[in-house]
């Protein structure tokens, strides 16, 4: 198993970003995927869940209304766009598939 996420930079408050993660290893298409962020020195916190047929995604109320979550089941990948980036957004941000995580992903919202 394999998540690749990217897409991660700096970008100034009020920005955006998309972010990928490239899933190999597992029949992705019957696959639940989620984002998770870990800012430094706080818990990891969850972002964001598909479901396998993107019949369903959920939010944390702290990126609701903000984030989207998406998925290319052809490309075995899973999106997650992000605008009106704060500051307090800025997090290293990872995949999960079941008990497997990506390397992540660092996005840092500063001026």
């Amino acid at each position: 198993v394999q998540l690749v996420e990217s897409g991660g930079g700096l970008v100034q408050p009020g920005g955006s970003l998309r972010l990928s993660c490239a899933a190999s290893g597992f029949t992705f298409s019957n696959s639940d995927v989620s984002w998770y962020r870990q800012a430094p020195g706080k818990e990891r916190e969850w972002v964001a869940s598909i479901t396998s047929t993107d019949r369903s995604r959920y939010y944390s109320s702290s990126v609701k209304g903000r984030f989207t979550i998406s998925r290319d089941n052809n490309q075995s990948t899973v999106f997650l766009q992000m605008n009106k980036l704060k500051p307090a957004d800025t997090a290293l941000y990872s995949c999960k598939w079941k008990g497997n995580w990506g390397q992540g992903t660092q996005v840092t919202v500063s001026l």
